[in-house]
């Protein structure tokens, strides 16, 4: 780890706060009329997604954590394991299903995540912001409801339920935000 001081922050930096790694939001120097300079800070917990203000004196000193993004193929999982190889080393790794998290429901099989890495482990699984997939099970839109921006539920491939307009059926291929699980657009 690399000692820092509030001069270096910059966004996206993460340092090693209290034992937690914080990612930083924003931030904001300020020079008030009287007292010291100070850094006015917006932090994301790597781990939890956690938000936290924190002020800190200017030049205050800190760690910064060393984390890794690399590009690896997600093969399949097998119980709480999620299985990925990278694409370099053909190396396989296994990640337990409490740190893929979320990403599972919108992951398939060989489609490229990006694993995190801090001190050798990973400790997060990043999906694309967008991903296609194909609707597995949807029950028939009614008649004359499709006017309307009705929607109903429908099962992508992966076992994700999301909310898709009516004309919809199964085996269209659709467009999903994973950010918020919102249908998108029919792919054609």
């Amino acid at each position: 780890m690399t000692a820092i001081s509030t001069a270096d922050f910059r966004n996206g930096l993460v340092v090693d706060l209290d034992g937690q790694l914080m990612e930083i939001v924003e931030f904001q120097h300020v020079k008030p009329g009287k007292g010291g300079a100070f850094v006015r800070t917006k932090f994301k917990n790597v781990l939890t997604g956690r938000v936290l203000e924190k002020t800190f004196r200017s030049g205050e000193r800190m760690e910064e954590a060393r984390i890794e993004e690399r590009r690896w193929q997600y093969l399949y999982h097998d119980g709480d394991l999620y299985h990925f190889m990278d694409y370099e080393t053909y190396e396989q790794m296994a990640v337990n299903a409490s740190v893929v998290g979320d990403a599972a429901e919108w992951m398939k099989e060989n489609t490229d995540a990006i694993l995190v890495f801090h001190k050798g482990k990973v400790i997060k699984v990043k999906i694309p912001l967008f991903v296609e997939l194909t609707i597995a099970k949807a029950e028939p839109g009614v008649q004359g409801d499709r006017a309307s921006s009705a929607t109903k539920p429908a099962t992508l491939e992966t076992g994700a339920v999301i909310q898709v307009p009516l004309f919809l059926n199964e085996g269209d291929v659709v467009k999903v935000d994973t950010r918020t699980g919102e249908y998108i657009e029919r792919v054609s």
